[in-house]
């Protein structure tokens, strides 16, 4: 197989979804770790699968947006509000 790229990896991290984060984040996993320590796309697919451990615990994304204020009316019946950078605790 041919050396992983940021393309590569970015191509599995588009269209991420909570649900399938942890799945993605292991295939990135796979894809770099025969790359030496300090290899630039190394460290890329190990930022890349610290924002899907985020989104595991998150609703969305949020990459783009604004957010919503937790004031907002109702927000406190929606469970799962979090966004990727700034998610749910994990459970324990």
């Amino acid at each position: 197989m041919a050396e992983p790229t940021r393309d590569d990896i970015d191509a599995l991290v588009g269209p991420a979804t909570p649900h399938f984060a942890y799945q993605l984040r292991a295939r990135i996993r796979e894809l770099v770790e025969t790359l030496p320590p300090d290899h630039p796309v190394r460290r890329y697919g190990e930022e890349k699968m610290d924002l899907l451990d985020r989104l595991g615990h998150a609703s969305s994304k949020a990459e783009e947006g604004s957010r919503e204020p937790r004031s907002r009316i109702g927000w406190e019946t929606i469970p799962s509000s979090a966004p990727a950078s700034d998610p749910l605790p994990a459970r324990e």
